[in-house]
């Protein structure tokens, strides 16, 4: 640390106190009774201001820089504004001894001999506290809440805002020891406000806000008239009877002083914010100082130790940025620091300090040795086991226990020593001397090297890391690089104030200067950047720089001499370089460089750095190449060219080594077809077309597909550009390609009619299929649409297609529910298997879901099914089987139906006699199996009921005990009880008007017939309405053999000449009136029929004897009394006779069912249709 006086002035009065404005641009001084305004820049007095009548002991400034105070021993203080003008005046009882703001509310604190004032500019009057003693000094905190004074009785006594004593501290010397000054640490970073306190018993001490005290006291040898604290607490500036102005650290260790005075010092401040001290003396002059704390410090790679508040050292690691901080409680004068070894030396002595570990990261460092001895030099140097030290000419080598053990003498000033390395005990020193001499000494030897002498003075210092280079900084500020053996200059730069060699590379060195850094590899031109400070240490691609007092690291990418060696085509070199530190970009530009000048070794590591897969690829393909043999170095580099997006060089390069194709299948990959054309130039129309369509590819690629459907028919590729254009539903587009195509274009059309489908157009995949002739596909396509009626007009046309036409529509019927028309159209296509599945399987779904008239027609249309089918002969007899089967069950749910309605439902439609009738048709038909889901408990529970209410009671009595051998439903249970027991009331015989008569033989049959649904006597089957179940006046005849059912018919048909019978109406008019008259008389029947003759059979016969009829009896018949059941082949025709003609009996021509006409008609009329096989009036099919 050193003084330097700025300016000084000389006033005639004693100068008491000194007051800067915060913000350090004037200085008031107390001089006498006026107060003098100094600009702190140059010393120039600006203004004298007067206003007090007696000596101004005292200034103060407020911390807004608003106003400042002056205190007077005429008992007045006066407030005056920044503008110097006075604005306020005050009295005190006694002369005024110190003045003081409150830093945060700007309250002035103004204490005299006997009392203390405090005013505000908000207050009027100022509050006024008495004094026990005379006050001396006083201080406030930096919150502002507290006030300390200084005694003349050796109190400190601690004061709030108000004035109330709140803390008292009496000093060991008492009244003998007036406290003439003291102040608070200013520091925000300190934990507690300390308050320094020195006193006339020659003591500084520092005591806490509670009284406590911090330490001992510190003996000062003078008595102090003024104490001072920096801006951020970290210095004090004590001065008084000892006529000069020490420093002295915050903790109160005496650093050194300031300036020598001629008298004593009164007063001494600090200029806010820096290291300017004013100082004022008793003979009324004014010194303005600044104070330069030079930089003491020392660096080893990347370890640096610097001096930090005068008595610590820091030690910094420049890469990690850690930092230990060790106290040495004395004033640091050199550091010295060297691998694990750290010397320190204080006024008194040398420390030498070791790290405790190896380890290259530790930064615990411990005392290895203590060198008590006092030393004088100007460079200190710490070695593995020595310290030496440099004082002007000469050199001492010490060991770590102090003793001298050489000394070398130079012939010269030395400017400059390093430690270059070696072993323990003998490592290496370079020397550089004011005279221009360069010298290498070994710490065990005491010659010295001279390596070299130059013509000027050495400032700075370097060696390469292979100690084959030197490089110097002379006190012209050249930067000069000299060859170690041969001496030569290399080259030399200019605007030089330190130079470093890059530790890890031998070429490079930095150097700084005119806040310039500059970096030069090996002898290419200086590349520069900016830099403030001093460049003391370059490792890698970190640069070590000094400004002011801090170190930095600085990272600096190598780019520049990479792109240097670059340049002329250095690759490993330059690869060493980038190894220091580049940025990705720059890797990758030399692993290009070295790509395209075909320095694989080089480009493999530095796309390695990059993680550059892609090129590494590249390499490694290249280099298998290579061992297979090739050598077209034009071609590896053209593949590279491609690689890095350079084409047309690629291109070229391909030509010249007779690869065009590979030029072709680039262009083409990268879609660059124009491109690819002009390489083409017009040579070959099919390697245009083959352009084209990979062209076409990647439009389509890229989602463009319009273009690249033009480009597919531009280059004939028709099915590709459908493709797409079908996949897209351009339906535009595809009737295009279809009509331009050729008929013989088969596959694209054939794409065309199936996109037209695809996209619902049907037309126009007709009008496709045409074009080309494919029916089979059109009626597919018609089938696939269900346009049916096109269908069937192009089966009327085509008949080969029938099966493809009508099997898909019964399968679509069969689909959509409509199984009866399903049916038909198998049987139509000639499936007669399906027919029939599907008739099964309807009639069977009929059954299970109760629907009995659906199965009776059901069954009625698989037994016609069959009969059909029987024609073939190999299946007759067991069709012929199913068929009477089939009949048999359609009469059977046919009648159940109406048994089921009773039963269920709960209003019946049917006359008693109908369900009366049913109900024993069924019980003589069910002598066997009872057939799914016909209830035989349904069954007789309607005979029982119907038979009880027509007065067949016998019956109804065998209907209710057959029921009870049965499972009754539990809804059926309580009525057939009932019915059982009051059927017993009834009379045990049946109505006769119920019985059935047989016309055959005329014989009454019983209401219960064994033998089922034949006359008991005669064995004639009935044949009943198919609707009211009575047995209808009709015999069954049979053809005498011979006879063909055409000759039958037309001699039925002939109508032979009768007897002319009597008339037997008669018709008689009178009075008006016309009246017709049943003549009663009537032959008796028969008598002329040749039928009833053949009527008669034996009786008790236990055989049915049917009725057979010969031509002459056919002859006889008339037409309307015969009905014929004409049933196709194989199955013979059924002829009845009607023995009532008059009673009219209809037949339906299609299931050759027997109705009373009158019911027929009535049925008819309800359901437009026959009431068994469904056959609709106006179908004119039989």
């Amino acid at each position: 640390m050193r003084a330097v006086l700025t300016w000084r002035d000389k006033v005639e009065q004693c100068v008491y106190d000194l007051a800067f404005k915060p913000d350090g641009a004037q200085l008031i001084v107390a001089a006498g009774n006026r107060l003098l305004v100094y600009d702190t820049s140059d010393g120039t007095l600006l203004q004298p201001l007067k206003g007090h009548k007696d000596t101004v002991y005292c200034v103060a400034y407020a911390k807004d820089g608003k106003r400042f105070a002056s205190g007077s021993a005429d008992k007045s203080v006066i407030i005056w504004t920044s503008k110097l003008e006075g604005i306020l005046k005050y009295t005190h009882n006694d002369s005024i001894q110190c003045v003081s703001y409150n830093p945060v509310t700007h309250q002035l604190a103004s204490c005299s001999s006997s009392d203390i004032g405090l005013w505000s500019p908000e207050q009027k009057s100022v509050s006024k506290h008495k004094s026990s003693s005379k006050i001396t000094c006083c201080s406030w905190t930096n919150d502002g809440q507290y006030l300390a004074l200084g005694m003349f009785n050796g109190v400190v006594s601690i004061r709030n805002k108000n004035g109330e004593e709140k803390v008292k501290i009496e000093r060991p010397g008492g009244s003998l020891s007036p406290i003439w000054s003291i102040s608070w640490n200013p520091s925000r970073e300190e934990r507690n406000d300390i308050l320094a306190v020195a006193d006339w018993g020659q003591k500084l001490s520092f005591y806490q806000l509670s009284g406590k005290q911090i330490g001992k006291d510190h003996s000062l040898n003078f008595d102090p008239c003024c104490i001072s604290y920096f801006t951020k607490g970290e210095y004090i500036l004590l001065g008084g009877s000892d006529k000069q102005v020490s420093l002295f650290t915050k903790d109160g260790v005496r650093l050194g002083a300031v300036g020598e005075q001629a008298s004593w010092v009164w007063t001494c401040k600090v200029k806010p914010d820096s290291n300017y001290v004013v100082v004022g003396c008793q003979d009324g002059t004014i010194s303005f100082y600044q104070l330069i704390f030079s930089t003491v410090h020392g660096l080893y790679k990347d370890r640096y130790a610097y001096r930090d508040s005068m008595t610590d050292v820091i030690v910094q690691h420049l890469v990690t940025e850690q930092k230990v901080r060790i106290k040495c409680k004395e004033l640091v004068k050199k550091i010295a620091i060297y691998k694990n070894r750290l010397a320190i030396q204080l006024p008194e002595k040398i420390l030498i300090y070791e790290l405790y570990s190896e380890d290259s990261l530790d930064m615990r460092y411990r005392v290895r040795e203590k060198i008590a001895k006092k030393f004088e030099c100007n460079l200190l140097v710490v070695c593995a086991d020595h310290v030496i030290l440099c004082q002007e000419r000469r050199l001492q080598c010490l060991s770590f226990s102090g003793v001298k053990e050489r000394e070398w003498q130079m012939e010269s000033l030395i400017r400059y020593i390093k430690v270059i390395g070696g072993p323990p005990g003998r490592e290496g020193l370079l020397v550089g001397l004011k005279n221009g001499q360069i010298l290498k000494i070994f710490v065990d030897n005491l010659f010295a090297i001279v390596l070299l002498k130059q013509a000027t003075a050495v400032r700075c210092l370097d060696m390469s890391a292979s100690r084959n280079k030197l490089a110097v900084v002379d006190e012209n500020d050249m930067c000069l690089v000299y060859d170690i053996h041969t001496k030569e200059l290399l080259f030399q730069e200019p605007n030089a104030n330190s130079v470093a060699w890059n530790t890890q590379c031998e070429d490079m060195l930095c150097f700084s200067g005119g806040g310039y850094l500059n970096i030069k590899a090996s002898t290419f031109p200086v590349h520069q950047q900016k830099l403030q400070g001093f460049v003391v240490g370059y490792n890698g691609s970190k640069i070590f720089c000094l400004h002011v007092f801090s170190m930095s690291a600085v990272e600096v990418p190598q780019s520049a001499p990479m792109y240097q060696y670059l340049d002329r085509k250095m690759f490993r070199e330059a690869y060493q370089i980038a190894c220091l530190g580049v940025t990705d970009t720059d890797w990758r530009e030399l692993a290009m460089e070295a790509l395209e000048g075909l320095e694989f070794e080089t480009a493999k590591k530095a796309f390695t750095r990059v993680q550059d897969l892609r090129y590494l690829e590249l390499i490694n393909s290249i280099e298998e190449r290579k061992k297979r043999g090739e050598t077209n170095n034009d071609l590896f580099l053209a593949d590279v060219f491609s690689y890095q997006g350079k084409f047309h060089e690629a291109a070229k390069l391909y030509k010249k080594s007779g690869h065009e194709d590979l030029a072709l299948d680039m262009y083409t990959e990268l879609r660059m077809f124009e491109y690819a054309k002009d390489f083409l130039g017009s040579e070959d129309p099919k390697e245009t077309k083959m352009l084209i369509a990979k062209q076409a590819d990647w439009a389509r690629n890229i989602n463009e597909p319009k273009a690249a459907v033009e480009m597919y028919i531009s280059a004939g590729e028709y099915c590709k550009a459908i493709e797409i254009s079908g996949d897209h539903g351009w339906v535009d587009m595809l009737i295009d390609i279809a009509r331009k195509l050729d008929k013989a274009e088969r596959e694209p059309l054939l794409m065309c009619a199936h996109f037209f489908k695809k996209l619902d157009n049907p037309g126009y995949a007709a009008e496709t299929y045409l074009k080309i002739g494919d029916l089979k596909s059109l009626v597919q396509l018609h089938v696939e649409t269900q346009r049916w009626d096109e269908a069937f007009a192009l089966g009327e046309k085509h008949p080969e297609f029938k099966d493809d036409i009508y099997v898909p529509y019964a399968q679509w019927l069969a689909e959509n529910d409509r199984f009866e028309e399903a049916q038909k159209a198998f049987h139509k296509a000639g499936r007669q298997g399906e027919a029939v599945r599907v008739l099964e399987q309807l009639t069977h779904n009929a059954v299970v879901e109760s629907r009995f008239s659906d199965a009776a027609y059901y069954y009625w249309m698989l037994s016609m099914q069959c009969l059909d089918i029987a024609q073939d002969p190999a299946q007759k007899e067991v069709m012929l089987g199913k068929f009477h089967h089939f009949q048999h069950l359609a009469e059977l749910y046919h009648g159940y139906h109406t048994i089921h309605r009773y039963v269920e439902e709960p209003f019946s439609f049917h006359l008693p006699e109908t369900l009366f009738n049913i109900s024993r048709f069924l019980l003589h038909s069910l002598t066997k199996d009872t057939p799914l889901g016909i209830s035989k408990v349904n069954t007789l529970f309607t005979l029982a009921k119907q038979s009880k209410a027509l007065g067949a009671y016998k019956l109804a009595r065998h209907a209710y005990d057959k029921l009870q051998g049965l499972q009754i439903p539990a809804r059926f249970q309580k009525s057939i009880e009932l019915g059982s027991l009051t059927i017993r009331s009834k009379p045990f015989h049946d109505s006769e008007e119920l019985v059935p008569l047989c016309y055959r033989c005329s014989t009454n049959n019983p209401l219960l017939n064994n033998l089922g649904n034949v006359c008991i006597n005669c064995r004639q089957p009935f044949v009943f309405s198919a609707s009211s179940y009575e047995v209808l006046h009709l015999v069954e005849f049979y053809l005498e053999e011979g006879i063909t059912d055409e000759e039958a018919v037309s001699l039925i048909d002939l109508e032979a000449p009768r007897l002319k019978r009597e008339n037997k109406w008669q018709e008689i008019t009178s009075n008006n009136a016309q009246t017709l008259r049943l003549d009663e008389s009537m032959d008796s029947v028969g008598e002329d029929d040749p039928f009833t003759a053949k009527l008669s059979f034996e009786q008790g016969g236990s055989e049915f004897v049917p009725v057979v009829v010969s031509r002459s009896v056919l002859r006889s018949m008339s037409r309307r009394d015969v009905l014929i059941k004409r049933w196709p082949p194989p199955l013979q025709w059924q002829y009845f006779r009607s023995l009532l003609p008059d009673a009219s009996i209809t037949m339906c021509p299609s299931c050759f069912q027997m109705f009373h006409s009158e019911d027929y008609e009535l049925l008819l009329l309800q359901h437009t249709c026959c009431p068994y096989c469904r056959r609709r009036v106006d179908d004119p099919s039989p």
